[in-house]
């Protein structure tokens, strides 16, 4: 289902490896179809982190790890066979706006066909707020959208950089020591942004302060695409299902921090397969299903057949 590769953005430095990210944008599957992209492997090269191929390749740093677990953050072995986990089943929500799963952290864009092409989709990878500063669940809308943004700090963290002995000024202007980096874009969620970063190192993590934080070549790419009043939903999805064809997959992240005591990823995942048998006979693959829960690994794992 890919539509064409976007056109390479400029390089950024990670860990002083020069990084190109390719970015795509996939055609917008029919609504009996949930899953978009590729697995794809690559071989990591003598200089490479898995945090250099992540950034290369436009994953998050949680993303690649959960999909290598035998690979060495720091020092895979050259020759290594990297796995990309490029492959998505579409969170369960309106495919319209933008869509935020917290569990998983990536953002999808639906962006509105233009006529006579085909309608897409183009998803990205994110960092989202830690444990004690949560990304607030629900629906709201991007409100305002600024270029170069200065970031006044709410006193909350800037008692949080006081006590750490970083004290904040009242406003960080534009410019290189600026969190939010060059683009912002409010949402109605009172001090809530989707915005650039200095860090690029941490996307794919929980290290915001509930904000959603790109890396600084995609939100670039998104910032001129997305209106303001674009609708956003955010929902915390750790287990997903979908069909492709007559193949029913399930995709099974690590819940929050805050919710691991209190979510139990069978159960859930069986009241998603629950739902999908009422409206589709199939058989069940027992099997797949125990070890995709017992991975967690991020990527769809075929679990049923339909008949």
């Amino acid at each position: 289902m890919r539509l064409k590769r976007a056109r390479a953005l400029p390089a950024v430095a990670l860990c002083l490896v020069p990084a190109v990210v390719q970015a795509e944008t996939l055609i917008r599957p029919p609504l009996d179809v949930d899953l978009i992209g590729q697995v794809r492997h690559v071989v990591a090269r003598p200089e490479d982190t898995l945090l250099d191929i992540a950034r290369r390749h436009d994953i998050g740093q949680d993303e690649i790890l959960h999909a290598n677990p035998d690979v060495d953050r720091w020092l895979p072995t050259a020759g290594a066979e990297v796995v990309l986990p490029a492959r998505h089943i579409l969170p369960a929500a309106r495919r319209e706006g933008l869509i935020l799963n917290v569990a998983e952290m990536r953002l999808y864009y639906f962006p509105p066909a233009k006529a006579g092409e085909a309608e897409t989709v183009q998803t990205y990878p994110v960092s989202v707020g830690r444990m004690d500063w949560d990304t607030p669940q629900g629906t709201t809308r991007v409100v305002a959208k600024t270029r170069n943004p200065s970031w006044r700090p709410p006193e909350s963290i800037k008692r949080e950089h006081a006590a750490d002995g970083d004290p904040l000024p009242d406003v960080v202007p534009a410019g290189p020591d600026n969190p939010l980096g060059k683009f912002a874009m409010r949402l109605g969620l009172p001090g809530y942004l989707i915005h650039s970063t200095n860090k690029p190192y941490g996307v794919g993590m929980r290290v915001t302060h509930g904000c959603v934080r790109m890396y600084p070549e995609d939100i670039e790419r998104l910032f001129p695409q997305v209106p303001v009043n674009t609708p956003v939903q955010i929902v915390n999805q750790p287990v997903k299902v979908g069909w492709l064809g007559a193949s029913l997959f399930i995709e099974i992240h690590p819940p929050l921090e805050e919710d691991r005591d209190k979510t139990n990823l069978m159960a859930l995942a069986m009241d998603l397969i629950n739902r999908e048998r009422a409206r589709r006979a199939f058989v069940l693959d027992g099997g797949a299903l125990n070890q995709a829960i017992k991975n967690q690994n991020g990527m769809p794992v075929a679990i049923g057949q339909a008949g």
